[in-house]
């Protein structure tokens, strides 16, 4: 059974294995806790029969958000994770009184756009040369007040 909760700092060597294990460019335990103490931040986790399988982090400030990071398991990919793991986040933003939300993707990462589009994001515009490497980002929005 999957089960999505807030992620607090007590999860940080949980978060930092995953984030390790997902990202060609980790976060450092620094910058993840520089995150926890960040004025409106939000963070959930999932778990799968009490172990961690993934994450997301962000921020809401007045009436806009932004997701930060959200990581899965390669190998739990593709059970919908990730979108449970999404919608978590974004009822906590909604909560803090978000009225957006805001994220960039790498122009090339189809499953995560895929994912951003079933839950209402939209494109809004090209980053050009947003990564380290030189990829364009894709900067998405979701506008939950349009929603309700």
């Amino acid at each position: 059974m999957i089960t999505i909760r807030d992620s607090t700092e007590k999860d940080l060597s949980k978060l930092m294995l995953l984030e390790r294990e997902c990202f060609d460019d980790p976060w450092t335990i620094e910058m993840m806790k520089g995150e926890f103490s960040r004025v409106g931040f939000c963070g959930v986790l999932a778990e799968l029969d009490g172990e961690v399988v993934g994450y997301a982090c962000g921020f809401s400030l007045f009436e806009d958000s932004e997701l930060l990071k959200i990581a899965v398991r390669d190998e739990v990919r593709g059970r919908g994770i990730g979108g449970l793991i999404l919608d978590g986040l974004t009822e906590r933003a909604m909560a803090l009184g978000a009225q957006r939300m805001f994220l960039e993707v790498r122009a090339s990462n189809g499953s995560a756009i895929r994912l951003y589009a079933s839950r209402n994001f939209a494109k809004t515009r090209i980053r050009k040369r947003y990564y380290a490497d030189g990829e364009d980002a894709l900067e998405m929005k979701r506008d939950f007040y349009l929603e309700s």
